[in-house]
């Protein structure tokens, strides 16, 4: 039997095939937006009243996981591939900025209701500020602050914190001579160099000399805070060994005090036994004369220069720098907001263990703002673990030092001077 078709069917059959053959435009804008972490499973929430007020425009959430997030954006870049905004540790701004992966923020931020400078703590904005220009916008911030239990420095004879580097080293050893020799009185982890850090950037003089040529850890000031360092162990008021369950031999008088960042405040109100809740206070970290700066981390927003939607990913930006979506933010994953307005919102402004955070956040000061300063305090933690064990002295780590970030900054000595001619 033939089948025949009427030319008017052929024809209806020739434009459905032609339509489904034809490329098919997406309505809108789809912008994609990767977090690491908690926080990228979290923004999710924060979206759909984004995209109720900005009609046409769409967020991709995309969350990575923080041990592969730096590997991931720098394949991402290299195949051009990148997101249109992403979130990048403060650490990481000059590394993306160096290679050209970042649009500079400054006209943004000069134009915008809703982004104010003056509103951000000073050290962490200025974590973002490269060679004079800004590529990030503050997300969230992070700081090192002193965990104490105040029973045990009432004990001790103190009714409040220390202040000044003196008075901590004689705080110790008060609580190391009440809780004998198998109990110590500061943790202080060997696979952690931010305490160290915080001691050292409450010096004048800078980590690295000459705009981050060179190694600058024989100066005067970094000798002094390796030497407090040292010394608590050499008086054995810190552990040499490693401690499985910080808050399990806090709350057992192991260690008396422990240099600690905002995640630890609920994990202190959980871990910590009912009866054991007034035992326990935060407060901003002693100083050579007084109370001194902290480490300036977090994370900040930035925008990818390789973007095709940059109006539209920096109106996200402006949408999760509001205060009120940031309170928002706060609630959900307890993450410090880095503005100072958001810090009078009763869930802050009432909690008695974040204060210490709000105050020592005025002091931050940021890490050394060139690509290879992680390599350099991956360094800076072994080279101190030797002293700690008694392998170096101070005078020889502070010269180590010098010597291994100098050869890990070679390649930025050639960079530059190629850039500046010489």
């Amino acid at each position: 039997m033939t089948i025949r078709f009427s030319p008017a069917l052929l024809v209806l059959a020739l434009v459905a095939l032609l339509s489904s053959c034809a490329p098919r435009r997406e309505e809108g804008v789809v912008l994609k937006f990767w977090a690491m972490g908690r926080e990228g499973e979290v923004v999710t929430a924060l979206m759909p009243e984004f995209e109720r007020t900005h009609p046409g425009v769409r967020v991709e959430v995309q969350q990575l996981p923080w041990t592969a997030a730096h590997e991931k954006l720098l394949t991402a870049f290299a195949g051009d591939v990148m997101p249109d905004i992403f979130q990048l540790g403060n650490t990481w701004v000059p590394e993306f900025k160096a290679i050209g992966a970042l649009r500079a923020l400054d006209g943004e931020v000069a134009t915008s209701q809703l982004v104010a400078p003056a509103d951000y703590f000073p050290g962490i904005w200025d974590t973002n500020i490269v060679d004079g220009k800004l590529w990030g916008v503050p997300w969230y911030v992070d700081t090192r602050v002193m965990f104490y239990r105040r029973d045990m420095l009432a004990r001790a004879g103190y009714a409040k914190p220390p202040q000044t580097w003196a008075d901590w080293m004689k705080a110790m050893t008060a609580i190391k001579r009440i809780v004998g020799p198998d109990n110590y009185a500061i943790l202080l982890p060997s696979d952690e160099f931010e305490p160290l850090l915080a001691l050292a950037l409450q010096q004048d003089e800078p980590l690295l000399r000459d705009g981050g040529r060179y190694g600058n850890f024989r100066t005067p000031g970094f000798r002094r805070s390796l030497q407090l360092y040292a010394d608590m162990y050499a008086q054995k008021l810190a552990p040499l060994n490693r401690i499985t369950n910080v808050y399990h031999e806090f709350g057992m008088g192991y260690v008396s005090f422990y240099i600690s960042g905002p995640w630890n405040m609920g994990e202190f109100k959980r871990r910590l036994p009912a009866d054991q809740q007034d035992s326990w206070m935060t407060a901003i970290l002693p100083g050579p004369s007084g109370p001194a700066a902290s480490v300036a981390g977090g994370s900040s927003l930035v925008l990818a220069a390789s973007s095709k939607h940059q109006r539209e990913g920096w109106q996200l930006i402006e949408y999760l720098s509001r205060t009120d979506t940031m309170a928002r933010f706060h609630e959900l994953t307890g993450d410090l907001p880095p503005r100072r307005s958001n810090w009078s919102h009763p869930r802050l402004a009432d909690d008695k263990y974040a204060q210490a955070f709000g105050e020592q956040l005025e002091r931050v000061k940021p890490a050394p703002k060139v690509p290879e300063w992680e390599q350099i305090a991956t360094e800076m933690r072994l080279v101190t673990e030797r002293v700690t064990h008694g392998e170096l002295t101070v005078e020889q780590a502070a010269a180590d030092l010098d010597a291994k970030a100098d050869h890990i900054l070679e390649k930025r000595r050639w960079m530059l001077a190629r850039k500046e001619g010489k």
